[in-house]
């Protein structure tokens, strides 16, 4: 109903729905997502005659043409450097020796330490790749079943994009005109704020089903534990201390952070032994892998949201929603069922470039900050990391381990759900987003 309503009041014809079912097609067939946008971008342009088609040239280049995407290869880069020196272990190391006191003791390990590795990377599928083969063979070993240990490994990872430094908010950010220092201060808060849903929900569930023993230890135990790991890992926090402390003093810029962090890194590597000129290619190209996949989508996509703009779908879409309710509260709904549906069939980027031009105007029209839409943005489609048919991490937690999609993504369901209530806690209390920025933005 809604959508044709915006059709009604655009006046959609040919020129829009060929190339959007040709953008279906093209997904459904497992065509590249860079491909698929882009075909549908040239087709519009085409059937439209709105803008000339020397627009896709010229954007390609200007869409990515901008100092804050160079964060994104660093931010990857210093992840594979983080695994490759061996200094994610003393991430885990430390969770597991914080948290040995608790019931469910290596399971709350697990997700600190995706939150640990969120912190660097800025990458879900790294993380749920790199602590996935550190953790889910340990899981399985204490009690847990393996879909469940699975299960829990993708939904930590899915703090990667969702605590800073992240991906997702440097391209919102990019698409949006909005400073990526700015959103990584407003996602600090909402990011923790998932990082302790997905602890708790584990905590939940371990005693129910009693999964896991622990919590026998004396405060003096559990304190040299955690005093030995300290000392023996304490400079593995050197990195994400230096990107935490350059970004949000403003001393470094997110670009400049992940420049510092993969030098240092390296060069921890070098002293310690534990990384070899020999490693290198091996690094480069596997960041590479991952940045050729993100970069395009974001070329492509420029184009394919200047002609929908020129169409005016934002805007119908704007006068559509608002002709059905004027009820805020309801409007944010819609706007996060249709973000937790979109993370649920495509990836993060193309959802970030197609649709924060087409909802930000209603969030405007609602009076929601551009701050708090934006966070509450990246956590829907967080969601979707962890929620069939393209559920990214389950996908990469199965590749690891052979076990099944769907008896993953079943064992999912509990974190979806405490994912979902914060979700709607960052939509409907600002504070949450907004508590840390100057009054300027609030």
């Amino acid at each position: 109903m809604l959508w044709t309503t915006v059709a009604q009041t655009v006046e959609l014809g040919w020129d829009f729905y060929v190339p959007v079912i040709l953008f279906v097609a093209l997904i459904a067939l497992a065509v590249p997502v860079w491909a698929a946008i882009g075909s549908a971008a040239i087709l519009m342009l085409l059937m439209s005659g709105d803008l000339p088609l020397s627009l896709v040239g010229e954007r390609l280049f200007t869409g990515i043409d901008a100092f804050a995407l160079t964060a994104i290869p660093l931010f990857i880069l210093t992840g594979d450097v983080l695994v490759r020196t061996g200094l994610s272990r003393k991430f885990l190391d430390v969770a597991e020796a914080l948290t040995c006191f608790t019931k469910g003791g290596f399971g709350s390990a697990t997700v600190l330490v995706c939150g640990m590795f969120a912190a660097i990377s800025g990458s879900d599928a790294a993380g749920a790749a790199a602590v996935g083969r550190m953790t889910i063979a340990r899981l399985v070993e204490a009690g847990y079943p393996r879909p469940y240990a699975c299960a829990l490994v993708a939904a930590g990872a899915c703090t990667g994009i969702l605590i800073p430094p992240s991906i997702a908010y440097i391209i919102i950010g990019l698409v949006l005109g909005i400073s990526a220092s700015t959103l990584f201060l407003a996602a600090l808060i909402p990011g923790l704020c998932i990082l302790f849903a997905i602890l708790i929900t584990n905590l939940i569930v371990n005693r129910i089903y009693a999964y896991e023993g622990g919590g026998d230890l004396s405060f003096s135990e559990w304190l040299g534990n955690l005093g030995r790991s300290l000392k023996s890992g304490w400079y593995a926090f050197i990195v994400p201390g230096i990107i935490f402390y350059g970004i949000f003093s403003g001393r470094l810029t997110p670009t400049e952070a992940g420049a510092t962090a993969v030098v240092v890194t390296i060069m921890m590597g070098f002293l310690l032994g534990t990384l070899k000129w020999a490693d290198f290619p091996a690094m480069l190209v596997s960041s590479a892998k991952v940045n050729g996949v993100i970069l395009p989508i974001i070329a492509f996509s420029a184009p394919l949201a200047e002609a929908l703009a020129i169409m005016g779908v934002p805007q119908g879409f704007v006068t559509s929603a608002t002709g059905l309710t004027e009820e805020p509260w309801l409007l944010i709904l819609l706007m996060i069922g249709i973000l937790v549906a979109a993370g649920c069939v495509m990836e993060t980027t193309p959802n970030i470039v197609i649709l924060a031009p087409i909802l930000m105007p209603l969030a405007e029209n609602i009076g929601m900050n551009e701050i708090q839409f934006c966070v509450m943005m990246i956590t829907a489609l967080g969601v979707g990391f962890i929620t069939p048919p393209l559920g990214l991490n389950l996908f990469v937690v199965s590749g690891i381990t052979g076990e099944s999609i769907l008896k993953i993504a079943a064992r999912a369901i509990p974190f979806v759900l405490s994912m979902f209530v914060v979700v709607l806690f960052i939509a409907y209390v600002p504070a949450v987003s907004t508590t840390l920025l100057p009054d300027i933005y609030k």
